[in-house]
């Protein structure tokens, strides 16, 4: 099992420093989320061949290790033109993958819960495009549903998985979707069931159920606002129910990639960053603390 960072909260640290960041809090692995002078959120890679060589080198010489590559673009959203500079993101963030000799991209399925139908298609014509060039490139992709996106269900990722229908396609469940992913319950039992295999990366943060209290857990004004909202905390602070996910998870022999991918907590990262490696550890089953 790879027990990752997503260095989301260390951003404002050079290359070199979030990777020796990561050693420093006891990780092995980054998960190599969106920065601006990389691969930014929706926007072409900032990255040349010193670059990528670069942080190679900075990864070897902290003996960290890149789990996944993590890029977001508009591959899904309703736009042709917007779904066009997307796919020419991902062909070069590909690239960037196969030299730093990283073989797994992890993403999600973008797009918007307000047009779903447009956006399937749109994410269909996208994957018409790049699957070819992931099979070529010998790269697998995992899939999260996310917040707001045309597909915000666990039941809905694993429908679109099965439908791309290729054994490198599989599931990224990410803990504090939890209660996005089946509208409020939180069944973790039966969304691991539906998952199976497919599951091989697991994003570790906590969050409250938006639905509960009448739906007064998060008040929005105006009311009736287009607003998605979640968080990403560390576990235990929110309600997300971890002994299951804890319990699954070792019945079910998982050995993929779990990832810190709490963001809350800048102000004071490194102690969460810690809190987290030790929790995950724990629940996992998993050998030596880190101290804090």
């Amino acid at each position: 099992m790879k027990l990752a960072l997503d260095p989301t909260m260390y951003a404002d640290l050079s290359l070199r420093e979030m990777v020796d960041k990561t050693a420093e809090l006891g990780y092995d692995y980054i998960e190599l989320s969106p920065r601006e002078d990389f691969i930014p959120f929706y926007k072409y890679p900032k990255v040349d061949g010193a670059k990528i060589k670069n942080l190679k080198r900075y990864c070897l010489d902290a003996g960290v290790q890149i789990s996944s590559v993590l890029p977001v673009h508009y591959w899904a959203g309703p736009e042709e033109d917007r779904r066009q500079a997307a796919v020419r993101n991902w062909k070069r963030a590909i690239e960037v993958a196969v030299e730093l000799e990283v073989d797994l991209m992890n993403s999600e399925f973008n797009g918007s819960k307000y047009n779903p139908v447009v956006c399937e298609e749109m994410f269909i014509r996208s994957m018409d495009e790049l699957l070819p060039i992931f099979e070529k490139e010998g790269v697998k992709l995992n899939l999260q549903a996310h917040p707001y996106d045309f597909i915000e269900t666990n039941a809905g990722a694993m429908d679109m998985i099965r439908a791309l229908d290729k054994d490198w396609i599989n599931l990224v469940y990410s803990t504090p979707h939890t209660f996005y992913y089946d509208e409020g319950k939180g069944d973790i039992e039966t969304m691991f069931n539906e998952a199976g295999d497919r599951l091989t990366h697991i994003l570790f943060a906590d969050t409250f159920n938006h639905i509960a209290s009448d739906g007064l857990r998060y008040i929005l004004n105006p009311p009736a606002v287009e607003a998605t909202v979640h968080q990403h905390l560390n576990i235990g602070e929110g309600e997300v129910d971890f002994d299951t996910i804890f319990r699954k998870l070792k019945e079910m022999k998982f050995d993929g990639i779990a990832t810190n991918a709490v963001f809350a907590w800048k102000d004071k990262a490194d102690w969460s960053s810690k809190l987290m490696l030790n929790k995950m550890r724990e629940g996992l089953g998993l050998a030596e603390k880190v101290e804090g």
